[in-house]
């Protein structure tokens, strides 16, 4: 018997911003595992018959009892953060949340989840606009305005606009593993790890290089050789290029240095490894190219944000 989808419930009150309100729809909507099958079901819902969404009016095909059968549930925010939350989607957030739903909220729907009183306690993040005024008017969360979102477990908030994405691919991250989220990233065209105050979990694509571009051959070569010591003078000679006209290509064709790109492809190789096997850490970086495990620590604890341990206790794959 196929297991049931994970209903993702996305609300939407008067004055709901459409690109949050859209974000999640489109992001879950369009996941595919391996085999073709789609994890998410997405319904919207609101607390009246029509919604103003300010340039159209909505009517959501769902109230507010899908909240209790949700799997997840995605706040959007709204226009006017002074508009009081309803008592009524108050009291179902709360109830959804004491029956372990899990809640994330988008730019200014913290906001309305910090209503709720679930944030108390918690670090929390809106968009930069907000921030202060969220945090004036709810001092018992800790608001944080320099990351791209925050997650708590089951209650987790982004800041402003492209950040619910950076919010969406790292719920399926968490539901799915990196290479079903790579997929999502791909068809939204979003980059898996963007500059910014919080590190990114989801496994960070290769820098963009154009197909057919000078270094393509280059790049898959050294994609092939992450366990190899290379060095710059190695990558010259690959190339038939001078030290300094790769370094110019390179900065052209894909925004970094080659010594950069390259430590970022072990990287990826070395978050592959923690999610699929069970090899020690210690040989993991032997693996892609570490000349010890306290270098490969240090180095994807700066790219990924966490320690190679907690990275495989966070993502380890079940699947």
């Amino acid at each position: 018997m196929p297991n049931r989808c994970h209903l993702v419930a996305v609300l939407a009150l008067d004055g709901v911003i459409p690109f949050d309100l859209s974000t999640p729809i489109e992001v879950f909507s369009r996941v595919r595992l391996g085999d073709g099958s789609t994890p998410y079901e997405v319904r919207v819902c609101a607390a009246t018959p029509e919604v103003d969404a300010g340039a159209f009016t909505l009517r959501a095909p769902w109230g507010l009892d899908v909240l209790l059968d949700a799997d997840t549930i995605i706040l959007p925010g709204c226009a006017d953060v002074r508009v009081a939350v309803p008592q009524e989607v108050i009291d179902h957030l709360r109830k959804a949340a004491a029956g372990g739903v899990r809640i994330a909220s988008v730019c200014a729907g913290a906001f309305v989840l910090a209503a709720t009183g679930l944030l108390d306690g918690l670090r929390a993040t809106t968009h930069w606009l907000g921030a202060a005024e969220l945090a004036a008017r709810h001092p018992e969360i800790d608001v944080d305005p320099d990351v791209l979102y925050v997650d708590n477990g089951q209650f987790l908030t982004s800041a402003g606009a492209a950040a619910g994405l950076d919010l969406c691919l790292h719920l399926i991250r968490r539901d799915h593993g990196s290479a079903v989220a790579a997929d999502a990233a791909r068809l939204s065209v979003m980059p898996l790890e963007r500059e910014g105050g919080q590190a990114q979990f989801i496994i960070p694509a290769a820098p963009p290089t154009p197909r057919g571009a000078g270094l393509e051959p280059l790049l898959q070569w050294m994609q092939d050789n992450t366990s190899v010591d290379l060095t710059l003078n190695d990558l010259a000679a690959r190339s038939g290029m001078s030290i300094r006209t790769l370094n110019r290509r390179f900065r052209e064709q894909t925004g970094t240095t080659p010594l950069q790109w390259l430590l970022r492809a072990r990287v990826r190789r070395a978050q592959h490894l923690l999610e699929a096997t069970d090899q020690p850490v210690e040989a993991i970086a032997g693996q892609v190219g570490f000349g010890s495990p306290t270098a490969f620590r240090d180095r994807f604890k700066r790219v990924v944000g966490t320690s190679p341990h907690g990275y495989r206790a966070s993502f380890r794959s079940t699947r």
